[in-house]
This record gives structure tokens, sequence and C-alpha cells, in this order.
């Protein structure tokens, strides 16, 4: 037995219509967009994902970190254990963006060993790829007490088995609550010896993905789960009362995740927006300082606040190495790039004038919770939700 789909009120199907909403609008400007910088909010959404997920699990390193790996670049900041993780998880999460295309993908034991191993590859004495072999705890790592005691080691395969037999139903539930049970399931089966909170956050957003609405990038919520991990913990405490017990309603569980959903929605749309108002007005200022427009995307990042190094600026702007030494040059002369280092290790950061604008096209607008916005329109009863902007 698992943790079943618990049964939802009018609150929140009103909820995942909200949700319905955004997804549709998300798709309308990441889909097909000819925007330019289009690319660049997918990377963002991307590293920031690699960031959140990994930073639950104690591995902290900046987006412009977590670019570089994506990048196959060596990140300026990051540890290497740290490295290790992110490019664990940027190959599980290239190969969940490609299963969520491949119209003969099926949900099978082995493929949830295989993504772990990907994660997990670059430290064997975890056993990546297997089940773990006997008991495991979860410790508050602050106080040292246990905080979740795992089911017995000789259930795990027979646990997976039904997970993997309610991926593969075909049933009427919404895909978002599908994924919540998913992620919640994987977790409290705790099927592996590490990399548990990992693998159950990339399998979300593989049934999310599977939906075809959205690339699988704009359907994580990893982000937000970093950004919210003591309330994540919680909810994931509370639901499960410190063992495995199913028996338990995973309501709470699936609004928790709605609220995520929704969220972390609003935060991309708020993203593209000033995406949208910066893009303009870099291109006006590259215009302006006479420089080559292949350079504005290279100048668009490096305003976000990410590092640019020459190997990714010819390959951004389709140039050669000579051609990206005169820009970067041009640009340094311009006042818009500052060097850092000296010859193979020289990367470029923003100066000041591009931290000002991209200071200046922020959008200052609360964060609403989805069931507070229903409750302001009806008169349900308000369920537990954390209130955070």
């Amino acid at each position: 037995m698992i943790y079943s789909t618990p049964k939802l009120e009018q609150a929140d199907i009103d909820v995942l219509s909200l949700i319905d909403d955004q997804k549709q609008r998300l798709r309308l400007f990441t889909q097909n967009n000819p925007n330019r910088w289009m690319g660049s909010l997918r990377r963002s959404t991307f590293a920031r994902a690699m960031v959140g997920s990994n930073s639950i699990e104690g591995y902290h390193a900046t987006v412009g970190d977590a670019i570089a790996v994506m990048e196959n670049e060596q990140p300026m900041e990051a540890s290497e254990e740290t490295i290790a993780a992110l490019q664990g998880y940027r190959d599980a999460m290239t190969y969940i963006i490609q299963a969520a295309n491949d119209p003969h993908f099926e949900f099978a034991k082995q493929f949830l060993k295989s993504l772990q191993f990907m994660m997990l590859r670059h430290d064997l004495g975890k056993n990546p790829g297997q089940w773990r072999p006997g008991a495991i705890f979860v410790v508050d790592q602050g106080s040292g007490k246990t905080v979740y005691e795992a089911p017995d080691a000789e259930l795990v395969n027979g646990l997976v088995e039904e997970l993997v037999d309610a991926l593969r139903a075909d049933n009427r539930t919404p895909v978002i609550v599908r994924a919540a049970l998913a992620h919640l399931n994987l977790t409290m089966i705790h099927p592996f010896k590490d990399g548990n909170g990992r693998m159950a956050r990339a399998l979300q957003t593989l049934v999310l993905a599977r939906e075809g609405i959205l690339h699988p990038v704009f359907s994580s919520i990893e982000e937000w789960l970093g950004n919210h991990t003591p309330e994540y913990y919680k909810v994931l405490a509370d639901t499960g009362e410190g063992k495995w017990n199913p028996i338990h309603d995973a309501l709470s569980w699936v609004r928790f995740c709605l609220t995520a959903h929704y969220q972390q929605a609003a935060t991309l749309i708020r993203r593209n927006d000033e995406y949208s108002r910066l893009y303009e007005r870099i291109a006006k200022l590259v215009e302006a300082s006479r420089l080559p427009e292949r350079c504005t995307i290279a100048v668009f990042d490096a305003a976000l606040g990410w590092p640019i190094t020459s190997p990714r600026y010819r390959t951004d702007a389709e140039v050669g190495e000579y051609m990206a030494t005169r820009d970067l040059k041009a640009l340094c002369e311009a006042g818009l790039f500052e060097p850092i280092g000296e010859k193979r290790g020289r990367y470029y950061r923003r100066t000041n004038v591009l931290a000002k604008m991209r200071n200046d096209v922020r959008i200052n607008r609360p964060v609403e919770n989805p069931y507070e916005v229903i409750h302001s329109k009806t008169q349900y009863h308000l369920p537990f939700v954390e209130r955070r902007a």
C-alpha cells in the first residue's frame, strides 16, 4: 500500500483552475517564442531548479555556477562536491527532457534506478542505481534527532512496483496531483541510500512534463522548494508523522504542492515581464554604444548577474576566437564589462551600469497565496497553508 490520492475540496479544484490559466499563459511565451532572450529565460530557470533542488540537500551554489556546469565550464565558487552534485542533476534533468518527448516512454523500476545512478555516479560508495540494502533514517542535522524512519528494505521493491503501476495508470486525476503523489511516495519509500529527495523532485517534474503543456524546465517547482525548505520539510514530517504511514491523508501535501505550482508560475510570469523590459533596454544600449548587435545576448546575460566567458560568448554570438576577443574588449571599453582574471581563467562581469539597469526593471509585486485568492472571492473555508510571499 502506498499513499493514495486524497479527496479534493472545491477550493482545491478552483486553485487547480487558477494554475491551468497560468500554464496556458506560460505556454504562449515559452513555446515557439521568437524573442531572443527566451533562451536566457530557459537557461536561468534550469539553473535555478538545479540550485534549488541541490540546496535542499546541502549543496549550495550560485546561479552563475549552475550555468557554468550546464555549459561544461568550470564554476567560479562551488566546491568539487557541489560541482559533482550539480553535474549529476544536470544529466538526470537532461534525460528527463528527452524522456518527456518520447512517445514510447514507460515508467519502470529500472528507469528510476538509472535516473538515480546519473545523479550519484560520482560516489559509488552510495550504491547508485541500486535499492538501499538496509534500514534508513532521516536525521535533523541541527538536533541530531531522527525525524523519519523509512519502510523496511525488504518492502522497497514491492512498494516501488506499486508506485510504477500508479504512474502507468490512465486515470482522471489532475496531473499536478498525480505528480505530487509520485513525489510524496518516492520520498517516503526512500528506496535509495542517498539522493531520494532529488529523485522525488525530478520524478515530479517528469510526470508533469509528460503532460506536454509546458517544457520540463518550466514545469519544475524545484526552485520554489529550494526557497521554502523549512516548510517543505515540515509538511513532509506532518504527513508521515515520523515513519512510513500510507494510511494518512495526503491532502495537506497536495495543497502545499498546489501552492508551490501557483507561486512558481507567478514568479516565471513576472520574470518573463522583467526580461522583456530588460532586453529592450539592453538592445538600445548596445545600439547607442555602437557595438555589434551580436553582443546583445551577452550583455543581457551579464546584466542578469551571470559571469561571461569567452567560450560561451563565441557560442552565443556565433563567432570565432579572434572576433570574440575584439568584441569583449569593446564591451570593456564601453564600460559594460569588467575583466576578471588572466588568460584561460578570465571571465567578464557586469559593471554598475548593467547592475542598475537590471534593478530598474524589477517588478516588486508580492506573490499571492492561491488559497487566499480563492478565499477572497468565495465563502470557502480557507485550508491551512503557509503564508509566505
